[in-house]
């Protein structure tokens, strides 16, 4: 995996002080993408122990919230793999940070096992280390300026422990964060 930039201290992409990680590679091409370099799996620098390592130590001190991963986009399968490594290893060490997940594939294709554009074999237990996920392509007819966290009013920001939990119960249907949605 490569990735284009690593911001320590955003504030930009989730609740509070986090530390952000652009991945590389994006199939979805939104029109008017904000990032569209990073749609090249090639674009950047590889992403190595010592990246993560960085990572990890950006994530230590107490005014830190968390991880978001962007991109690109996370949830490319060539991406899974090394993702899910790493909010499992921000799970495991750091137990109080939060993690975020920007994607344009929705919650309910990345839980499509039959969906090989994005459902891998880490796709589930990534999601299961997530807390909010940002899910929904960008669309420049729904582009809203006034909305936290996201660019486009089509897009969701999801409780992920929740609707997790509701699909274990048969229950197929989203959580909406909703402290984040109304802003």
């Amino acid at each position: 995996m490569k990735f284009g930039q690593i911001f320590e201290c955003d504030i930009a992409n989730g609740e509070g002080c986090r530390t952000s990680l652009f991945v590389s590679g994006c199939t979805h091409h939104c029109k008017e993408c904000f990032n569209p370099e990073t749609w090249d799996f090639d674009f950047g620098q590889e992403y190595t122990g010592e990246t993560e390592e960085m990572i990890i130590d950006s994530l230590r001190p107490e005014y830190i919230r968390g991880l978001t991963v962007l991109g690109g986009e996370p949830m490319e399968p060539a991406n899974q793999t090394e993702v899910r490594h790493l909010v499992e290893r921000v799970k495991k060490e750091i137990p109080d940070a939060d993690v975020w997940i920007y994607s344009g594939y929705t919650f309910e294709e990345l839980m499509d096992p039959g969906n090989r554009r994005c459902h891998t074999e880490d796709t589930l237990p990534l999601l299961k280390h997530t807390d909010i996920l940002v899910d929904g392509e960008f669309s420049i007819a729904e582009k809203n300026i006034m909305l936290k966290f996201r660019g486009s009013s089509n897009q969701r920001i999801i409780n992920v422990p929740a609707t997790l939990r509701n699909y274990d119960s048969g229950d197929m249907s989203v959580v909406l964060a909703d402290q984040y949605m109304n802003r």
